[in-house]
């Protein structure tokens, strides 16, 4: 294997997770570039010290040992490698494509059989840990693969995960894990977000429960993390009401190919729903506690 120093990454979509995976690679001496749309960002990692950033690869794909997927969704995905301007046919055959958007099994294997067709690899694994955890380096990655990927990206899972579980050699078990992973997060969420509503109704201040639960066994870290969102009045978007009305999607999808029953899924998607319904999409996901009438809530833009 090449030094970590000659080893070239490129990470697409330098939003809050990309970002920080991108500069998780930097700091680990690997010659990291990035794509995204937007010139903040581009900027942004250029100053962190890649080796250089655009909006396509085309002046940097032949370089490339691996390529980390970080977009909201599978279309998103082929776009960037297979749409206009598409990114696979310019890599070298042999390169690694990390796959980490959540996205359905079905789409994960369609993907894999777009980037047979130009010679490359790909790993299904998708990530979680939030914007911190991408930060340190510290994500969490479900993955599946060949061990032959598994082993070329092997600096790349290094620079960006804290824990990697290699799932198995099959594409979509990556991404299956996943969607069971967000099922609960997203119940967490929604589950949360009723019981500070039903405090609120009875006039218990939202900040003494937010303490007594994370306190006691009640407590999760999806509460811990969200509902402070709530207690502070702060929803701006760390990750937001759409990407669980997509992921939720994708759960109770997972739920109806398997002819499987997902009660609680299926509620959790709906209020999400709703939520996004009533103008709260783009807000951070604890709004979806903005659905229930009748009480009243800290708000920071008020203050």
């Amino acid at each position: 294997m090449a030094s970590v120093s000659a080893f070239h990454v490129c990470v697409v979509g330098l939003g809050s997770m990309g970002m920080g995976a991108a500069k998780s690679c930097v700091r680990a001496g690997l010659q990291t570039y990035g794509i995204d749309l937007n010139e903040a960002a581009r900027a942004e990692l250029k100053q962190a010290g890649a080796a250089d950033v655009a909006a396509d690869a085309a002046g940097f794909a032949e370089k490339l040992d691996a390529v980390l997927l970080l977009v909201v969704n599978a279309a998103q995905c082929k776009a960037v490698l297979f749409g206009d301007n598409a990114l696979a046919p310019k890599l070298k055959p042999g390169t690694a494509v990390m796959v980490s958007a959540t996205i359905s099994a079905e789409e994960a294997r369609s993907i894999e059989a777009g980037l047979k067709e130009h010679g490359l690899l790909m790993l299904d694994a998708p990530v979680s840990g939030g914007a911190a955890k991408a930060a340190a380096g510290d994500m969490t990655v479900m993955a599946a693969g060949s061990a032959e990927t598994f082993a070329k990206l092997r600096p790349l899972l290094d620079a960006v995960a804290g824990k990697v579980y290699e799932i198995g050699v099959e594409i979509g078990l990556g991404a299956t894990v996943k969607i069971i992973h967000q099922l609960l997060a997203g119940v967490h969420i929604a589950a949360g977000a009723e019981a500070m509503a039903l405090a609120a109704r009875a006039g218990i201040p939202l900040d003494l429960m937010y303490d007594v639960v994370t306190n006691a066994a009640g407590n999760s870290w999806m509460f811990e993390n969200r509902m402070k969102h709530v207690v502070d009045g702060d929803y701006s978007p760390k990750s937001a009401v759409d990407i669980f009305v997509k992921d939720l999607g994708l759960v109770t999808e997972t739920g109806r190919t398997l002819k499987f029953p997902l009660p609680l899924a299926s509620t959790a998607y709906t209020m999400f729903a709703n939520a996004s319904n009533a103008g709260y999409g783009k807000l951070d996901d604890s709004a979806v506690i903005k659905t229930f009438a009748g009480i009243d809530l800290p708000d920071r833009s008020k203050s």
